[in-house]
């Protein structure tokens, strides 16, 4: 322990054994909590070091609550691995300053406060670090506390210009520097973006005279790619593209009766045309799998590819490596089971067999489909690999190629989803589909921002192929503005499932999945028609985009702050960012209204935490609704209406911020 000790520093890791992590442009909270024995005056540095071994120094402010923690925020604009170190110290100048602010309003040492104070600055004009300026300044200073005709040592004690010149430059004693820590910054596409998933086959797809169905292929699902970009989102997430095995084919819901034109579902890997490095034929070659990710790349998207390590019956590595799977008793290989649901078609890999084997094979496959320009993996059930074969594979890709993400599929329990998070998976899915209420949004929205964020990036899926929960069945079109709105301004990652704009939401009875499934067949969906009729949800999410990409406050996961309404159903929150910090150079403040109840017309008073953007309370302020458009003047107690059929949401800028 230091002479002034330092414990409980963030960033940080529930496991030391790992780093913490950010993206570049996050803003990145520093604190520790640093104390010392009796009444004297302390403060505390963080010294960091960037990557290209830059090194800067930053005060930290206490946080007055009672708990000795000390917080400071850092936008961390380069890539690569900072380091970082925190420094307490005795702050001399604090210790006499509090000393004879006190004492000389009582009439109590005043001559001693006096010659104290004129030490001090005798002292800092000695440092020859200082600024000319600031040494002449304090010799002054130091003559006028002793001069025989000051009649008010209070203005000297309080100068704005001694505590200015040792704010900046402290008065050190007691110095205690503590370990050098690693903070590992990725690129803005780990922890920023907006998603968007199709499947291939189905864009393009082709209804034939005898009732069979001609694929679509990369071609044409190229031609969709225009609009994706056109709606605002960044990445084009692909399920499975391999060649799909026949034995135990799933058909339409999930049946095992399949037809002879069901395409399967994309996760039961392999067949004779190849396994995980494979492109099934129907989709076209490997030639055009690139020349849709140039296409997608020449739109501002970026394509994620599905890592699913799990083999059909007919992969070529059933024959070649057996010893990958699970033999039962009976001889048979397990299949894939998450009861209820079974998955007749897919085996599982058993990592215990030949783990080196498997490690060669699968970082081969990777490495194959980097080769073909993919630098975002979205992995299908990480938690039911081992988490030291994730952290492996993870290092050895990113050690060639730190640009690459993996996002975690991870629906599990918060111990292996968290796990998951620290050996190195750049974003992860959430339980965000299955928080609905206001106290379940409220605990879960704050925890990610505030409890986890050090190493855990929420991916805030509104939907998938799998998961179309109770709430989009019953809700209406109102729960699926609800959603949107909530995942596109709560965190800096979202993203949506193809049909989520169609409101797509007739679940398999007895299922939390869409009926007609598009895991086991195709789809087919007008766009056109759609979009000409008016009846999508395009334009708001188009809209929803626009504003994230406008507000850098939005861009940031660690800045929401929960804020308090009358009504149970009424969800309130804000994302602040303060001009030094922005990218624009002006400060920027979101506020989110939005009425969680989508059955319902609510009218209640919300309370906000105003001083967050720096208005004083009771003060007024001008809020625009980036939405519709209306401007209202708020304080921090307001009156709200929010009509789930007509207005279920307010995303309000805070104007005249600088």
């Amino acid at each position: 322990m230091g002479r002034i000790p330092m414990v409980r520093p963030r960033p940080d890791t529930p496991d030391a054994h790992y780093r913490p992590s950010a993206f570049r442009g996050e803003v990145v909270p520093f604190g520790v909590t640093a104390f010392r024995e009796g009444h004297d005056r302390i403060g505390v540095h963080v010294r960091l070091f960037s990557p290209s071994d830059d090194e800067s120094l930053h005060r930290l402010e206490p946080a007055n609550d009672g708990f000795d923690r000390w917080w400071t925020h850092v936008a961390l604009l380069e890539e690569g691995t900072w380091t970082f170190r925190f420094e307490s110290f005795a702050d001399d100048f604090a210790t006499w300053h509090h000393a004879a602010h006190v004492k000389v309003l009582a009439g109590v040492d005043v001559p001693l406060m006096r010659e104290m104070g004129a030490l001090l600055c005798e002292r800092g004009a000695g440092e020859r670090t200082r600024p000319a300026a600031e040494r002449r300044l304090l010799t002054e200073l130091a003559d006028q506390f002793r001069a025989d005709a000051v009649s008010d040592p209070l203005s000297l004690i309080d100068d704005p210009r001694l505590k200015t010149v040792f704010t900046e430059r402290p008065l050190q004693s007691l110095v205690t520097v503590g370990p050098d820590r690693e903070l590992l910054v990725e690129r803005e596409r780990a922890g920023v973006g907006a998603w968007y998933e199709f499947f291939p086959r189905s864009e393009g797809a082709k209804r034939r005279k005898d009732g069979t169905i001609k694929s679509g292929t990369f071609r044409t699902a190229s031609k969709r790619l225009p609009a994706v970009a056109r709606m605002g989102f960044d990445v084009v997430y692909l399920p499975p593209v391999h060649p799909i095995g026949l034995t135990n084919r799933k058909g339409p819901n999930n049946s095992l009766t399949p037809g002879p034109g069901d395409p399967g579902s994309p996760w039961a890997i392999g067949a004779a045309e190849g396994g995980h490095d494979a492109i099934h034929p129907d989709l076209g070659t490997l030639a055009d799998f690139r020349a849709f990710v140039r296409a997608a790349a020449a739109e501002g998207l970026e394509v994620a590819m599905d890592l699913a390590l799990q083999a059909s019956p007919d992969h070529p590595w059933v024959t070649a490596h057996p010893e990958w799977f699970t033999t039962l008793p009976d001889g048979s290989i397990a299949y894939a089971e998450n009861p209820p649901k079974k998955y007749q078609d897919i085996y599982p890999i058993n990592f215990d067999n030949d783990p080196e084997g498997i490690r060669a094979e699968v970082l081969r496959i990777v490495r194959h489909w980097i080769a073909q320009g993919i630098r975002i993996f979205r992995v299908d059930n990480p938690h039911t690999k081992p988490l030291q074969f994730w952290e492996w594979l993870i290092r050895e890709v990113t050690a060639e190629h730190p640009d690459v993400i993996f996002l975690a599929e991870a629906f599990t329990r918060p111990a292996p989803l968290q796990g998951l998070a620290m050996v190195g998976f750049q974003q992860s899915y959430t339980y965000f589909t299955w928080r609905n209420t206001k106290q379940e949004l409220e605990e879960f929205l704050s925890s990610l921002a505030h409890e986890t964020a050090d190493y855990l990036r929420p991916n805030l899926f509104v939907n998938t192929p799998d998961i179309l929960t109770e709430y989009l069945q019953y809700g209406g079109h109102a729960a699926y503005v609800i959603r949107a709105a909530i995942a596109a301004t709560a965190a800096p990652v979202y993203g949506v499932y193809a049909g989520y704009e169609l409101f797509e939401n007739v679940a398999r009875p007895g299922s939390e999945e869409n009926i007609d499934n598009e895991k086991y067949e195709y789809k087919f969906r007008d766009w056109e028609a759609i979009d000409a009729a008016g009846t999508s949800l395009a334009p708001f999410l188009t809209r929803l985009n626009e504003i994230r990409r406008d507000h850098p406050a939005l861009r940031q996961l660690r800045n929401l702050a929960i804020h308090w309404s009358d009504d149970d159903a009424i969800l309130v929150y804000s994302k602040h960012l303060d001009a030094a910090l922005s990218p624009t150079g002006e400060a920027d403040t979101i506020l989110v209204v939005v009425n969680v109840d989508p059955h319902s017309m609510r009218e209640t008073t919300v309370h906000l935490d105003t001083r967050i953007w720096g208005v004083e309370p009771g003060d007024a302020f001008s809020v625009t609704d980036l939405i519709t458009g209306a401007q209202w003047t708020w304080t921090d107690h307001n009156y709200v209406r929010l009509d789930a059929f007509r207005e279920p949401v307010h995303i309000l800028r805070i104007e005249g911020q600088r």
